[in-house]
């Protein structure tokens, strides 16, 4: 005799709940406490209950898939991306993971491979856009989209037009700047673009700024000379800015990148690090512990931002559809 197979009314009777709440409860929905889900949970597994995930997608109409585009600079080796955003999306990957969906990754760089229609083609429920924002074609062509129609959110956007999230930049320079404060350091500077589409390095600047005049002290502000690259950009930020200022004892550069190349052109002027000049990253990106010395950096949660992201792009009640801004922490290490 063929025994039939539980069903998620099984499940809902046994665990005391509607249907509805089950379903919810096994796609892990905000929308159901923690409580609720484990007492569902327990419920499926005493009754050896599984979801058919392709069945529920097509009664759902949800492809219980995230849509991730990863913009890259034209030609970009693949390998070459910064790597802040690897660990981002690996963030995202967890987050999406942990909510039962999938992630289709895509990497556009240019018009022969931009594409916004993710979720209304059906392929996902719901898009996320992070990236350079260097690549002003790829920026302008979502900033169309979006005004089109097409929805989705961001990590670190150009302009205030989009679905956004951010770092909390400034709290991350009002970080950098008591830190090197607090160590003696009175003559310092800001490393990084002046009038960058990258709005993240104004706030970073400003924060450092506003934090250092509290002090009675102000910044030498460096921009970057054009590079390949933005490690390349820091090296020679570094020889210019002790060529022009030979007492500066203490650096913060806008991103880890940069700051991996502002260590090496600090060395190759002939001073030490940190006993001749401190210096501070952003980003907490993985190559900077392994720099000589470890890179002391202004951390983000990036735990905290893949599910932010995810629960944005999925307009969860929970988040904010605009402005929200993932905490930061300093992480001390051997350059500060």
């Amino acid at each position: 005799m063929k025994t039939l197979r539980p069903t998620s009314f099984d499940v809902a009777e046994r665990a005391g709940v509607s249907q509805s709440t089950v379903s919810r409860a096994l796609r892990s929905s905000p929308g159901v406490n923690a409580e609720t889900r484990a007492r569902v949970a327990q419920a499926a597994a005493e009754l050896g209950y599984v979801v058919d995930r392709h069945a529920s997608s097509l009664r759902l109409k949800s492809s219980e898939t995230i849509a991730l585009v990863t913009i890259c600079r034209p030609g970009e080796d693949r390998s070459a991306i910064n790597p802040f955003y690897f660990a981002l999306l690996g963030s995202i990957a967890a987050a999406t993971s942990a909510r039962g969906f999938n992630l289709l990754v895509s990497f556009q760089e240019s018009e022969a491979n931009f594409r916004a229609d993710f979720v209304r083609s059906g392929l996902a429920d719901a898009m996320i856009v992070i990236g350079t924002t260097s690549n002003r074609a790829a920026w302008d062509y979502f900033a169309a989209a979006q005004a089109s129609g097409h929805d989705f959110t961001c990590w670190g956007s150009p302009g205030g037009d989009f679905h956004w999230m951010r770092s909390d930049n400034e709290v991350g320079g009002r970080l950098a700047a008591d830190h090197l404060v607090a160590t003696g350091r009175r003559r310092l500077a800001f490393v990084g673009p002046q009038r960058s589409p990258q709005r993240q390095f104004d706030e970073r600047r400003d924060g450092f700024t506003a934090a250092l005049a509290a002090h009675g002290l102000a910044p030498v502000l460096a921009e970057p000379p054009p590079a390949e690259d933005r490690h390349a950009q820091g090296i020679a930020a570094a020889r210019a800015l002790l060529a022009a200022h030979p007492d500066i004892e203490g650096i913060f550069a806008a991103s880890d990148m940069l700051a991996l190349g502002v260590l090496q052109g600090i060395k190759d002027m002939g001073r030490s690090v940190p006993g001749d000049v401190a210096l501070i990253g952003f980003d907490g990106i993985r190559a900077g512990t392994l720099a000589d010395p470890a890179l002391t950096t202004i951390e983000p949660d990036l735990d905290a931002a893949g599910e932010a992201l995810v629960a944005m792009a999925l307009e969860d009640d929970a988040h904010a559809r605009d402005g929200t801004r993932i905490p930061v922490r300093l992480a001390v290490r051997g350059t500060a």
